[in-house]
């Protein structure tokens, strides 16, 4: 089972579709919590240079309040991860986690039914951008 879907961007800044990941993800329901700007932080520690790369932790509270609700443990693996790298190509990567299977693992079918719902909700992410 694959963990992750993605969408390659031709043509298109990174700055240009990264606002485009943030509008997406506001349209189908979700607000930004965290951001890892991956190329500062692998320069700052290791000094490795990379392309600009940078994961943002969506989260839709609906769905957080609905699986925390059931399972309190499960807070640690929210909030869903969404990430953007610039490749060699100079195309534009999005990937988004797919919640279904990372919470599978979980063996609960309440939780794994709305991580399916919030898994569609980001396969539309990805589709508007």
């Amino acid at each position: 089972m694959n963990y992750y879907h993605s969408k390659i961007v031709k043509g298109k800044s990174f700055e240009t579709v990264r606002n485009a990941v943030e509008v997406a993800l506001k349209d189908n329901g979700f607000g930004v919590l965290t951001e890892i700007d991956f190329k500062a932080t692998m320069k700052k520690k290791l000094n490795k240079d990379y392309l600009p790369h940078v994961i943002l932790g969506a989260c839709n509270p609906t769905y957080a309040d609905k699986v925390v609700s059931i399972e309190p443990h499960i807070s640690t693996m929210l909030p869903c991860n969404v990430t953007i790298r610039e490749m060699e190509s100079g195309e534009i990567e999005v990937s988004a986690i797919d919640p279904a299977a990372a919470m599978g693992v979980v063996e609960n079918e309440e939780i794994v039914q709305h991580a399916e719902e919030v898994n569609e909700m980001l396969k539309n992410v990805l589709k508007a951008i």
